[in-house]
């Protein structure tokens, strides 16, 4: 649920900026695209923090080198956050991020199922957790398609 919490609030700042006249955050997309990358930011710091172990923990068994696995995900969602915050490459991050949602989505349904826990505190019940990666992947998919949905 933080890393939910953590892009509402990110983007909110930054259109309050934007509102303040900040030019370039007075626009939805781009305060929904740093929000994005504030987010992805904090979710990769749990790649290498005291949360390391949680996340090795949650790959599913059949890959082979689970802390590679982590170490991994947790590069492309830098390079995922930094993508979205230049314009040209901003679709082909978000389509990207888009994918790599999907493609971590087992290890969400390993720690539901499983009862694992993520920094001491039970993983994120597997109907919410859906329901957050939905909204995750459709925020992606807004910010770097801005066509796709209106903002």
């Amino acid at each position: 649920m933080l890393p939910f919490f953590v892009l509402v609030i990110a983007t909110l700042v930054l259109r309050v900026i934007g509102l303040a006249g900040v030019t370039p955050l007075n626009n939805w997309t781009w305060c929904l695209r740093g929000g994005l990358a504030v987010m992805f930011a904090f979710t990769a710091s749990a790649h290498w923090g005291k949360r390391r172990g949680d996340l090795i923990a949650m790959v599913p068994r059949v890959f082979p080198r689970p802390d590679l696995m982590v170490t991994i995900t947790g590069g492309l969602e830098i390079a995922g956050a930094l993508g979205l915050l230049i314009p040209r490459i901003a679709p082909v991050a978000a389509a990207c991020l888009a994918m790599l949602l999907i493609g971590l989505f087992p290890a969400n349904i390993r720690a539901a199922r499983e009862h694992l826990t993520i920094g001491g505190r039970p993983a994120t019940a597997l109907p919410l957790r859906a329901l957050l990666q939905l909204v995750f992947i459709t925020a992606v998919i807004a910010a770097g398609f801005p066509g796709v949905f209106r903002l």
